[in-house]
């Protein structure tokens, strides 16, 4: 089965860090740029930052510039999320997709392979 293999969600302080991670699974991530997006409860899915294939550009949401870095390592099928400052509106199901570019990024129907997610919550 082709899809993404989210993970490294869960309950954390405002202010603190995470670092979630999709593994690509039946397939290789090399000719793929990846997207991660996020979904909280009565929301509609909204793009959190896309890689292009080798890693050498990046695009953020306004809401996770300085705070999120995505990364990848094409090695491990793999891409990461680094998400600091958290605050209480980034409690949300994080979910990764991929696609051939990012392009129009945000617009979450191009994707392809998504997985289940992985769950953050933050919160005092």
């Amino acid at each position: 089965q082709l899809q993404f293999v989210e993970s490294g969600g869960g309950l954390v302080l405002p202010g603190e860090s995470l670092r979630l991670s999709c593994v690509a699974s039946g397939f290789t991530l090399d000719y793929s740029a990846v997207a991660w997006f996020r979904q909280a409860p009565g929301k509609e899915r909204e793009g959190v930052a896309c890689i292009s294939k080798n890693g050498g550009s990046a695009n953020y949401a306004d809401f996770a510039k300085g705070r999120f870095t995505i990364a990848r390592d094409n090695a491990k099928n793999t891409v990461y999320l680094q998400m600091n400052s958290l605050k209480p509106d980034d409690t949300a199901v994080y979910y990764c997709g991929a696609d051939s570019l990012c392009g129009v990024w945000k617009n979450k129907i191009k994707y392809n392979y998504w997985g289940q997610g992985t769950q953050v919550t933050v919160s005092s």
